[in-house]
């Protein structure tokens, strides 16, 4: 292969495509456009948050309404959407019993910090669904991270945290350090950061136990935090007795394990840690939780929650630095109730699962019949389709085999034929309101699109 081509594909063809693509784009979504220049203004760059400037597509659409799994834009066009707000929409847009949780809470208040029948009814629940944990409420899994880590090292008394090359973690500032050379560095991109975070952090790679045993056995790791899969990375599976490993070498060196499992919760019913019956100190997850409300949920197991109680009991009085104020609110517990009760249920993953399998080897048919050097992961109901090789085993071979350009072209492809994917990695998710029809033609587009990148010369 000659550095004319990137991904198999001609970079001349890739260049002539990816600007029809954004000139088909542009034509078709004018009022968008005109309404973009007139408010975005407001905002700094023209998003109201920046990760909305990381969709490759030349502006925005303005969203119209989503409902089940499609989004309609103010320019008249329906997409079938395999993003679903990145997993936060994982169960559709506004499951029906969730949106009814929230027309009945908002007529008793929003917020008051304190309790209703339903936040005990949520507590039973998040046991019943992902086991036996001591829960807390928050708001985004970015903070259930936080306030986990700072139990891990209230319990040991330990400043650092594990965590794997090219990891996901929400903005936890620790976790944003990965590996050169094999020594631990702060994240080039990272901004605005003062504080040496290699201080606080070690990284090793994902599937390396020898590194992992390496970096605790120097005694100073409080917890290893981490994704049962990584993911936001191009997605790396767990190899044979990896996580196995994880837990007796944490239990070894003393280290508590906490599980992240905000992505992978589209592993089946009680994610990857109750599917695969791991055992962490710590479970954390949030995204799609209470079916798009914004919460997340951490919860100790007993002997850890014993642990940190006891310390908790030898602190001298002050904060904490724990808890939000607008944390576990009333709405938050209705549409808890709501999702894990009527929505996140064993019927709606094997839905989820039966169609992401359909789209996972519907992609790797493609990928075959144009002999792409590309390959497909599925996680339960969560799949991506890699413009490189395959299986990937750590961060280091995830960052190769990112191809931006690629992904980039191939996302407004996809949108300009109807189907939305994560402008992430070329992620996808089914949700129980994905239709089959919207699966088969998201294959169908992917085929039109490598039929022209991969054609004969």
């Amino acid at each position: 292969m000659t550095d004319s081509y990137i991904a198999g594909i001609r970079m001349d063809r890739l260049a002539a495509f990816a600007a029809r693509e954004a000139a088909i784009y542009a034509k078709a979504r004018p009022k968008s456009a005109k309404a973009l220049a007139k408010g975005a203004g407001n905002f700094l760059n023209g998003v109201p948050m920046h990760w909305m400037a990381d969709w490759p597509m030349p502006h925005l659409p303005l969203v119209a309404s989503a409902t089940d799994a499609r989004i309609t834009d103010i320019d008249g066009h329906g997409l079938d959407d395999f993003c679903l707000g990145d997993t936060g929409s994982m169960f559709g847009h506004s499951p029906p019993a969730v949106a009814r949780a929230i027309r009945a809470q908002a007529r008793h208040g929003l917020t008051y910090m304190l309790p209703t029948e339903a936040a005990l009814e949520a507590g039973r629940l998040l046991t019943e669904t992902f086991g036996d944990f001591r829960w807390q409420i928050a708001t985004t899994a970015t903070d259930a991270n936080r306030f986990a880590l700072r139990v891990a090292r209230a319990i040991t008394g330990r400043p650092k945290v594990l965590v794997f090359n090219g990891c996901y973690h929400g903005t936890v500032d620790d976790t944003f350090v990965g590996l050169e050379n094999g020594i631990t560095v702060e994240s080039p991109g990272l901004l605005g950061q003062v504080n040496d975070l290699t201080t606080t952090a070690v990284s090793c790679e994902f599937n390396d136990l020898a590194g992992v045993e390496a970096a605790l056995a120097k005694g100073d790791v409080a917890a290893i935090l981490t994704e049962p899969v990584m993911t936001n990375s191009c997605m790396v599976l767990p190899e044979a007795g990896f996580h196995d490993g994880l837990r007796q070498l944490s239990l070894k060196y003393g280290a508590l394990l906490i599980m992240d499992e905000t992505h992978t919760i589209s592993s089946g019913l009680g994610g990857y840690t109750r599917v695969h019956s791991l055992r962490p100190d710590i479970f954390v997850v949030g995204k799609c939780v209470a079916g798009g409300m914004p919460t997340a949920v951490w919860g100790l197991s007993p002997a850890t929650a014993e642990r940190y109680n006891e310390a908790d009991a030898k602190r001298a009085p002050g904060r904490t630095g724990m808890g939000t104020t607008l944390s576990a609110n009333p709405m938050q517990f209705a549409c808890l109730v709501a999702t894990l009760s009527e929505v996140m249920t064993r019927e709606n993953y094997a839905h989820m699962e039966s169609l992401a399998a359909r789209l996972s080897h519907g992609l790797a048919r493609v990928i075959d019949k144009h002999r792409a050097p590309w390959h497909v992961v599925r996680v339960g109901a969560r799949v991506e389709f890699i413009c490189a090789p395959g299986p990937l085993k750590n961060g280091a071979e995830a960052a190769f085999a990112h191809q931006p350009q690629v992904e980039a072209a191939l996302h407004t492809g996809l949108i300009n034929r109807g189907s939305l994917i994560a402008p992430f990695h070329n992620m996808m998710l089914i949700s129980p309101a994905t239709k089959k029809r919207q699966v088969d033609h998201l294959i169908a587009n992917f085929d039109a699109l490598l039929t022209e990148l991969f054609k004969a010369d």
